[in-house]
C-alpha cells in the first residue's frame, strides 16, 4: 500500500485528537501503528495540506567520472615491436663452436647466422592535438621498429614517431591516418597545490582504461633526489597509483584537465610513489619536437649544492653554491667560479639548486642570462650566454 504523508500544524493535530477521543467523530478513521490511511470528517475546519518536497536521490558520479568523461576518450595504448637480431649457429646449442678445434674438425667455419625475434612492449600516451599528435614518454617508443596505437573506441591505427628526447623521456607520435580525433584539454601545471586531486589514466599490465585517484604529494621532485642521472626534470610526485604500461599516459586534475605524464614509478622501498613530468614543460618540449624533431637544452657548465645551514640558525639557507666550472663552459668564460653563491637566475629569487636549474632550461639558447652570486662579502652581476647541450659537449672533450 502506498502511504501519502502530509504535513499539519500542531495545534491542528492536537485539536483533532481530543475531538477523536471524546467520541465527536467516532466513525474517523484515526491513524495508528500498523496503518496507512487517515480520513478526515468535512467540516472539520481543516487548514490547507503542506506537501513536502521528495527527497533527492543521491548522485552516482562524481567528480572523477566527469574528469576522465572529459580526456578519457584522448587516452591511448601504444604497443611496439623491434627486432633484435643475435648470432646463432644453425639452432644448435649455444656454446657449441666456441672452441674453434672443433669448428674445425666438424668443419662448420662461417655457419654462424644472424638469428632475429621480435621483442614486444606497450605503454600509454594521449592526444593533444586535433591532428593526431600523440604525447608519450621518450622510454616507451625508444628503438622501435613499429608503433601500433590504439584508442579507447576500438580502433587500432599505425603512428610514426616524430622525435624524441631522452633527457626529459618525452616524445610525439604522429597517426597515420587522418581524424578528427579526440583531444584531451591541457591544464597549467604551474598552479598545483600539494594537496590537490590527482587522477592518472593509462593501460597498467595490458589492462586498457585503468583510472586510479590520488593527490598531488610533492612538486619540483627532482630526478636526483631519486638515484637517477642523466636526466634534467623536475617532477610532480603522487600516490595515484602507477604502474607498468601508465608510462605516457596523462595526469590529471580534478576539471579532467591534463597536468602532468605519467613517466615512472618508484619500487623497493617507498614504493606507491608515482611521478609525472609537468603539462608545462612536456609541452614546450612537445612544440620542439613536432617543429625541428628535437628539443634544445641550454647549458651554462656548472654543478651546484645547497647552501650549507649555519650552525646558529638551524634554517635552511636560500639559493646554489657552485661545486665545479666546466672548463672552457659559457659559466667558465662568464666569470663565475667555484664557491659562488648564485642568489638569483634571470632577476629571480632562487630557493635552490633545482630551481636554477628550471631557469637556465626555460631560457633560450644564446640569450644572456644574468647570474646574481655573493662572493664572499660582495654581491656581483655576472651575464653568461647558454650554449646547447651538444656544442658544451665537444668543447670539453
Amino acid at each position: 500500500m502506498r502511504h501519502l504523508f502530509v504535513e499539519y500544524p500542531v495545534d491542528f493535530t492536537r485539536n483533532l485528537k481530543s475531538k477523536i477521543l471524546s467520541g465527536i467523530f467516532p466513525s474517523c478513521f484515526v491513524l495508528m501503528a500498523g496503518m496507512s490511511l487517515v480520513a478526515i470528517p468535512p467540516g472539520l475546519g481543516m487548514p490547507p495540506l503542506k506537501i513536502g518536497p521528495a527527497k533527492k536521490s543521491l548522485s552516482r558520479g562524481s567528480f572523477v567520472a566527469d574528469a576522465v568523461r572529459r580526456s578519457g576518450p584522448a587516452v591511448v595504448t601504444i604497443e611496439t615491436q623491434r627486432t633484435v637480431r643475435s648470432q646463432s649457429t644453425s639452432g644448435l646449442p649455444p656454446g657449441f663452436f666456441i672452441d674453434p678445434y672443433l669448428n674445425r674438425f666438424f668443419g662448420l667455419q662461417g655457419m654462424v647466422q644472424p638469428r632475429s625475434r621480435i621483442e614486444r612492449g606497450q605503454g600509454s600516451g594521449v592526444i593533444f592535438d586535433p591532428e593526431g599528435l600523440v604525447l608519450t614518454n621518450a622510454h616507451v617508443v625508444e628503438n622501435m621498429d613499429r608503433l601500433i596505437v590504439g584508442l579507447p573506441d576500438g580502433r587500432r591505427i599505425s603512428g610514426r614517431l616524430l622525435g624524441q628526447d631522452s633527457l626529459t623521456d618525452l616524445a610525439v607520435v604522429r597517426l597515420d591516418e587522418s581524424g578528427p580525433w579526440p583531444t584531451a584539454p591541457l591544464g597549467d601545471s604551474d598552479v598545483l597545490n600539494v594537496g590537490d586531486w590527482a587522477i592518472a589514466v593509462g593501460n597498467p599490465f595490458g589492462l586498457e582504461n585503468t583510472v586510479t585517484l590520488g593527490i598531488v604529494s610533492n612538486l619540483n621532485r627532482n630526478v636526483s633526489q631519486l638515484g637517477i642521472s642523466g636526466k634534467r626534470l623536475d617532477l610532480i610526485q603522487t600516490d595515484a597509483a602507477i604502474n607498468p604500461g601508465n608510462s605516457g599516459g596523462p595526469l590529471l586534475n580534478s576539471e579532467g584537465e591534463v597536468v602532468g605524464i605519467n613517466t615512472l614509478v618508484r619500487s623497493g622501498p617507498g614504493a606507491g610513489l608515482g611521478f609525472a613530468i609537468p603539462i608545462n614543460r612536456a609541452r614546450a618540449i612537445a612544440k620542439q619536437l613536432v617543429q625541428k624533431g628535437r628539443a634544445s637544452h641550454p647549458m651554462v657548465g656548472i654543478s651546484l649544492s645547497a647552501v650549507p645551514i649555519k650552525r646558529n640558525s638551524g634554517k635552511k639557507q636560500p639559493g646554489a653554491v657552485i661545486r665545479f666550472v666546466v672548463p672552457r663552459g659559457p659559466a667558465d668564460l662568464a666569470g663565475l667560479k667555484v664557491d659562488d653563491v648564485i642568489i638569483s637566475v634571470g632577476r629571480v629569487r632562487m630557493k635552490d639548486p633545482s630551481e636554477v636549474v628550471t631557469a637556465i632550461n626555460r631560457h633560450r639558447v644564446g640569450m644572456p642570462l644574468s647570474f646574481e652570486v655573493k662572493r664572499g662579502a660582495r654581491k656581483i652581476e655576472i651575464i653568461v650566454y647558454p650554449v646547447e647541450m651538444e656544442d658544451m659537449r665537444q668543447r670539453v672533450r
